[in-house]
């Protein structure tokens, strides 16, 4: 006999996710963030409508790598093309016409230009997509009824539930003493 699984009771506590911030002005979120960085938080983000200079500053993230793997894929679309096309034309099909050599780097250069430009918009979207770590199809913040209004006119800061240094009431009692229009937890 097979049992099934039976479904939570109602009364059951539900599992915090993390803690919610809302901020109605900018100068009030990059203080927080600031705050936020220095208590020794990793598992934390900041949401606005617009971007905010002076944000990634703020919650002290390292500048991307993207570009370096950019031109990474870049290098490689340009070896790929220069190594596809020698092999055609002087190694699997070597044709003489008029003398010529079997390679010459001038009469290839449109076939590299364009499989390092392909590689390289491959690496942008895909590098991009990786690094931040997409696609993401729910974040805990979307439990949060006030957080609809992050797209219009509100800034919010959420510490996740997984973070190392996450103890509920600390880190509401810290949220709280950084002034914001409203606190709450984000329950699953």
């Amino acid at each position: 006999m097979s049992s099934l699984p039976t479904m939570p009771a109602l009364n059951e506590p539900r599992p915090v996710l993390g803690v919610l911030a809302e901020f109605n002005q900018v100068d009030k979120l990059l203080a927080a963030a600031k705050r936020v960085r220095d208590a020794g938080y990793t598992r934390w983000d900041c949401h606005t409508p617009f971007p905010v200079h002076g944000l990634n500053d703020a919650m002290g993230l390292r500048p991307t790598r993207l570009p370096y793997f950019v031109l990474l894929c870049g290098l490689a679309g340009l070896v790929l093309a220069l190594l596809m096309q020698w092999w055609m034309n002087a190694v699997d099909y070597p044709y003489i016409i008029s003398g010529k050599p079997l390679f010459s780097l001038p009469a290839n250069i449109p076939v590299v230009f364009e499989l390092t430009v392909l590689l390289s918009a491959f690496g942008a979207f895909f590098g991009m997509l990786l690094f931040n770590g997409l696609p993401r199809f729910h974040h805990s913040v979307f439990y949060s009824e006030r957080f609809k209004r992050a797209s219009n006119d509100r800034f919010y800061l959420s510490i996740e539930a997984s973070d190392p240094r996450f103890e509920l009431a600390q880190t509401k009692r810290l949220l709280t003493a950084l002034n914001p229009t409203h606190v709450e937890e984000l329950i699953e």
